[in-house]
């Protein structure tokens, strides 16, 4: 019997095992397609030569190494979403996408991602083929350009088979003819033809077959409905692969009216004289002979300034000496030129005309006169760059926006890389500039901005770029800046001059800038990175207090983006249902009974096990993540009351609140929401937790959302007491029923006597305001027998028992029983 490894595999009866591994070993190697495996975590295993061609990054760069290198910070998310879905059995056909090069640059690619399973069908890892499609993507992107350029074009853009048929229509087409393509696709060009024009189509396609180039010409075409219109027609060959003749292209312009204005010039005198445009006419050597009051008027000369001179008199120097020999050429070619022109009068200043010259022959056919017509376009051409510098400057401030920005600093990297200089980017924002909006109205608040940006210019040397890109933000570039601390001196001087005060409308304002700045080529990166760098470092002198300068630290960029990718996990989280409430229960120590519970978020993580609070909650504060977590708690616990009472248990739940999340403009309106959803819950059965440790700042804020909420039946307790600077504020003028003591005071109860009396004079105080104190952290027995001496009957902790699901809430209520050293014990406050 043949042993097994002898034996021809299934697929391949003709060669053994050790062929066919070798054989799909060869074709990996040799294939143009980048064949990649890695890890269900994403670690590369295999990386072939044609992945090492693609990416730039050899095999030993990469094998061991995740494939999150080679992903734009955009599509971090792709391929886990993709992955995810494989794993969940769905079939994911290729798919096209973008990843980087090593030096950056991004390409195309076209990616078929497989699962790899062991011997028992488990996926263990992922395989994908990925194919450079940059070439496909840049044509298919030059292709939609041409097509767009054609479609939008004003003039009439034909293509067409050899036999006449019409093969392309555009909306020019469509516009200056009256037919719409579906009209005209499929039918001869003939039935665009006057009679006696039919064989001019044949004589093109002849001269065409010969090589011979076909200059421009004038004729007429019928519009539908049988209208002429004399039409301008340029005519090319469109040619295939092999430089074979295969179709025509023709661009026809509607020129009847310019045929019209042509004729008007062999008008009466009167016409001539009365006419806006001016007119200048000439003999065959350019000696002006004639010219109407219009031409005067636009020009400034006189008459006698201008006649038996030539045009030379009116050249500008806006147009080189090849700008008129190409009319020349064009006026001996075809007759007739039109354009625009610069002139200048006769004080010297420019004008822009709208120019039309038309060669009058004799009977001989040669020129006899050169007849000139100019409309003065001045005012457009004045308006047109008005535009032009609107959309390179801000309108308010008149300095380089967004756009021309850009251009600047890549323009100053080329620079100081051509002189091995280097350059800094100040991202800066005026701090305070609200307040001004605010308490002076928004002219107070421009003026100021016009002000204080003239004085950041003044401030830097002319080879710098000082650029708005919107609201109190500007952006300063700045080159050949030495050392740091040479950097650090401008910037030093911005900062000087926007904190010198404004005086506008009586009124003395100020404000301060801060400035985030990195410098180039020290941070070698692109333009647009520069810029976020100095943003994120603007952020950063905000953070650290404001009116200062933050060079951009890329250790902290890192932490930043490592909170990021965390805060997208935590996301992702949610959106599995990672989250869930445990219940920590409240009781009455004194008379054994449970009256409500606290509400704790726990993560039920899948690598990592069960994780409180503390493990993720400070990654998303000040995010929009933490609205989303706090709505989300509140919304669970609303519905785990709601369930407990239909087993008939009244609970008191309370939930926690970051002070972010209550003080948001619509808290009252989401919240007004979730309740109504419950309609069956008793009122008093959601209690809100709010910290002491909350900035007193806010207590005003605070006190008015609690003040809304108590017609909604919800009541409010005050968390960690103790812990902050303003517990007899809090208690003062915040209506909460309860005082919750600080689990910190409470666990040493026992051996330290100042807890012991911070502990004491909370209760004593939570008395005197006639308050329900309750205190967190009761560990063990000794600890509840000391609050019961000195009068706090209220607790939870440990002690009492941990967290738990909802549940198994209901179960442990009915069987839970008071120590007995707590039952009936008389107060003994000393």
């Amino acid at each position: 019997m043949a042993k097994p490894e002898d034996a021809k595999n299934l697929s391949y009866p003709y060669l053994s095992s050790d062929e066919v591994n070798e054989h799909f070993k060869a074709i990996v190697r040799n294939s143009e397609d980048a064949i990649i495996s890695r890890t269900v975590s994403g670690i590369v295993t295999s990386w072939n030569k044609a992945a090492e061609k693609l990416f730039g990054y050899s095999a030993a760069e990469m094998v061991g190494n995740p494939m999150l290198a080679l992903f734009p910070k955009d599509r971090l998310n792709e391929e886990f979403f993709i992955l995810d879905l494989i794993i969940a059995g769905e079939k994911v056909d290729h798919f096209e996408t973008i990843r980087i090069h090593r030096d950056g640059k991004l390409i195309d690619v076209s990616n078929t991602i497989s699962p790899i399973r062991d011997s028992f069908g488990m996926i263990i890892g992922f395989s994908s083929i990925v194919r450079d499609i940059s070439k496909r993507k840049k044509l298919e992107r030059l292709q939609n350009q041409f097509k767009a350029i054609i479609d939008y074009s004003d003039d009439a853009i034909i293509s067409m088979s050899l036999d006449g048929v019409i093969q392309s229509w555009n909306r020019g087409a469509e516009a200056i003819f009256g037919y719409s393509s579906d009209e005209m696709i499929g039918m001869s060009i003939s039935h665009l033809l006057p009679p006696g024009k039919h064989d001019e189509n044949d004589n093109i396609l002849e001269k065409l077959k010969k090589g011979e180039r076909v200059a421009p010409l004038e004729s007429v075409r019928i519009c539908k409905g049988g209208r002429p219109i004399a039409v301008s027609i340029t005519t090319s060959a469109i040619r295939d692969a092999k430089d074979r003749i295969v179709g025509i292209s023709k661009i026809l312009q509607d020129i009847t009216l310019k045929k019209y204005n042509e004729s008007r010039l062999q008008l009466t005198s009167s016409v001539f004289s009365n006419t806006n445009e001016g007119i200048l006419i000439t003999d065959a050597k350019g000696t002006i002979l004639e010219v109407n009051d219009s031409f005067l008027r636009i020009s400034g000369y006189s008459r006698d300034d201008i006649l038996g001179k030539t045009p030379a008199i009116f050249r500008s120097s806006r147009h080189a000496p090849k700008f008129i020999e190409a009319i020349r050429e064009l006026l001996m070619k075809s007759g007739t030129y039109q354009g625009e022109a610069w002139s200048r009068k006769k004080d010297g200043s420019a004008y822009a005309s709208l120019l039309t010259i038309n060669v009058v022959k004799d009977e001989t056919g040669e020129a006899k006169h050169y007849v000139s017509l100019i409309s003065d376009v001045t005012p457009l051409r004045e308006k047109q760059e008005q535009m032009e510098h609107l959309a390179h400057f801000d309108a308010l401030t008149d300095l380089p926006n967004r756009i021309l920005l850009a251009d600047r600093l890549q323009q100053a990297m080329a620079h100081v890389n051509r002189h091995k200089q280097s350059l800094a980017v100040l991202y800066l924002d005026l701090d305070y500039f609200k307040e001004v909006n605010d308490n002076h109205g928004h002219n107070a608040g421009d003026q100021l901005l016009v002000t204080v940006s003239h004085r950041m210019r003044d401030a830097l040397r002319n080879v710098d770029t000082l650029a708005r890109i919107g609201g109190d933000e500007f952006v300063a570039v700045l080159l050949d800046v030495g050392t740091p601390v040479e950097c650090n001196y401008l910037a030093e001087r911005i900062l000087h001059a926007c904190a010198e005060p404004v005086l506008i409308d009586g009124h003395l304002l100020q404000v301060s800038a801060s400035i985030g700045m990195t410098i180039y080529p020290q941070d070698n990166t692109d333009a647009e990175e520069l810029m976020r760098h100095a943003d994120s470092a603007m952020y950063q002198a905000k953070q650290a207090g404001r009116n200062r300068v933050q060079l951009f630290d890329s250790a902290l960029e890192s932490e930043i983006k490592n909170r990021s990718l965390q805060i997208s996990r935590i996301a992702q989280a949610f959106d599995t249902n990672e989250f869930v409430l445990y219940y920590q229960p409240k009781v009455n120590m004194r008379l054994g009974t449970v009256f409500g519970a606290e509400a704790l978020i726990r993560w039920l993580h899948p690598q990592r096990g069960i994780l409180p609070p503390s493990e993720f909650l400070p990654v998303i504060e000040n995010h929009n993540m933490e609205y989303i977590l706090g709505y989300w708690v509140i919304e669970t616990a609303l519905a785990q009351i709601e369930s407990w009472r239909g087993l008939g248990l009244a609970m008191t739940v309370s939930v926690n609140l970051c002070a972010n999340l209550l003080l948001k403009a619509d808290f009252i309106e989401k919240l007004t929401a979730l309740i109504s959803k419950y309609p069956l819950m008793n009122p008093g059965s959601l209690e809100l937790e709010i910290l002491e440790t909350n900035d007193v700042q806010d207590i005003s804020k605070i006190l008015l959302v609690v003040k809304q909420c108590q017609p909604l039946g919800v009541g409010f307790s005050i968390d960690d007491f103790g812990t902050g600077n303003s517990s007899m504020t809090y208690l003062n003028r915040l209506p909460a029923e309860t005082l919750k003591i600080d689990q910190s005071f409470v666990r040493d109860i026992l051996v330290d006597h100042e807890d012991q009396a911070m502990v004491k004079g909370v209760i004593a105080l939570a008395h005197a305001f006639k308050r329900k104190v309750i205190a967190e952290g009761v560990e063990n027995i000794e600890i509840g027998e000391k609050l019961l001496d000195l009068g706090c009957d209220f607790a939870q902790g440990f002690g009492i028992d941990r967290p738990m699901p909802g549940d198994e809430f209901p179960t442990w209520v009915a069987s839970w029983a008071p120590h007995d050293y707590w039952k009936n014990r008389a107060y003994i406050i000393n």
